[in-house]
């Protein structure tokens, strides 16, 4: 895997990494992300209590979506990075109201607070790279699987 060439890329390819981890303990230790978030952990679960169903299905999608973040920092997907500031921006928000309405504890807003963070970082990191300030090669002078990037995305 290609290590990010800007430094929005950077943010993306933590971030992805991050959710990828998260993911594969809550595949694998599920206990554990569920106190990391700040849910009880019982001893047992009711009939028709799905929560081990619903945290096995989040945590693959984390999972997954930490290989999507890596990927598009590798191939350096700058329209990517533009879309996950406007939602994890949404995300915050979502998670930000659960919170506020009691469905979930107030540690649960850590997560609100690390995708607005997440967000914010990607925004700075996508201003700094267009400014030229950056370390970040010329977009077109990375190739990806679509093709070579096009001028325009040079300037970009």
């Amino acid at each position: 895997m290609k290590l990010p060439r800007s430094a929005a890329g950077w943010t993306v390819a933590i971030f992805g990494l991050l959710a990828l981890v998260v993911g594969a303990v809550g595949l694998v230790w599920p206990e554990a992300l569920l106190r990391l978030l700040g849910f009880e952990v019982l001893e047992s679960r009711a009939p028709g209590d799905y929560t081990g169903t619903f945290l096995t299905a989040s945590s693959m999608a984390s999972f997954n979506m930490g290989v999507y973040y890596l990927l598009a920092s590798a191939t350096e997907w700058r329209a990517f990075y533009r879309f996950t500031v406007v939602f994890r921006l949404v995300t915050f928000t979502v998670f930000s109201i659960v919170v506020l309405a009691d469905a979930a504890p107030g540690r649960f807003f850590g997560v609100a607070a690390w995708e607005a963070l997440g967000a914010l970082a990607t925004a700075v990191g996508l201003w700094w790279d267009r400014r030229g300030s950056g370390s970040a090669l010329p977009v077109a002078a990375v190739s990806s699987s679509a093709g070579p990037a096009s001028t325009a995305d040079a300037v970009r």
